[in-house]
């Protein structure tokens, strides 16, 4: 099973899997939408693992990490002698890279607009020209593009072309924040205590009972992301076969304060 990475019961973590599920079947353009933290990127990884396109590679580009002047020839690849300390080879670009299969645009919204309109065309004209190169190389790509922002408001704002978020918004899968589906907080807990066991070579059997209640609680602004954090932070330093509250904000100084402050600190970072 694809899903087998993406823990998770609740109904409305099931109502996603099975929508991403069917989404898999085709090649269609899909939008997932979700907090940071979420696990928008284990989403792309399961619909390319259950699609018709499996065999090919997984591409994945941060649109965040790499520097705008970069981005051109990581998108398209470069010819020999393209710009100076460009190597004398050329070197494919991560859409060539990702031809019969998915190219995963990770947070899509910190694409500037000038590299929105460059790959606007390549999938309007389904081809692809590297920098400093003359020919043009058709590619058949599926297009996954991941954002923890509202592209609607920034196509208002002015900061995202309205026709390349029309061309990505075929279909959307909005990936839910844990704090409206605490029934998965326990299994993600557990999963994560049994990673962490292995990498550190430890024995922890399971968590106190005030520290389940705490984590049940709490809203996890960071989502999986920082329960994951949450429970490597603790493992670090426990002792014994148990998990405690004191074990996890221990790496505090003022771990009492901040223990009565979370929902309040939770609330603020909504």
């Amino acid at each position: 099973d694809s899903f087998k990475q993406i823990i998770g019961t609740s109904s409305a973590m099931e109502h996603v899997k099975e929508l991403a599920a069917r989404v898999s079947r085709g090649s269609s353009t899909v939008l997932i939408t979700g907090e940071s933290g979420t696990g928008k990127e284990l989403f792309a990884q399961a619909i390319h693992h259950l699609s018709p396109r499996r065999e090919a590679p997984f591409v994945p580009i941060n649109c965040a990490a790499i520097p705008e002047n970069l981005f051109e020839s990581e998108l398209f690849g470069y010819e020999g002698g393209a710009f100076s300390g460009a190597r004398k080879e050329g070197k494919p670009g991560k859409i060539e890279l990702a031809q019969y299969g998915p190219l995963f645009l990770d947070e899509l919204s910190e694409l500037q607009l000038k590299m929105q309109g460059k790959l606007l065309r390549v999938l309007q004209e389904r081809e692809v020209e590297r920098l400093g190169g003359t020919g043009r190389k058709s590619i058949d790509i599926r297009i996954v593009a991941a954002t923890n922002r509202d592209l609607k408001f920034l196509v208002e704002e002015g900061k995202f072309r309205q026709d390349l978020y029309y061309r990505l918004l075929v279909f959307e899968l909005k990936v839910p924040p844990l704090r409206v589906r605490k029934e998965d907080i326990l299994p993600l807990a557990y999963h994560f205590l049994k990673e962490y066991n292995e990498e550190f070579g430890l024995n922890v059997q399971d968590f106190a009972p005030e520290l389940k209640e705490w984590m049940l609680n709490y809203d996890w602004p960071g989502n999986v992301r920082e329960l994951k954090s949450f429970i490597e932070r603790g493992m670090n330093i426990v002792e014994g076969s148990i998990l405690a509250l004191d074990d996890v904000f221990f790496a505090y100084s003022n771990h009492s304060s901040e223990r009565s402050s979370t929902k309040e600190l939770s609330s603020l970072e909504e």
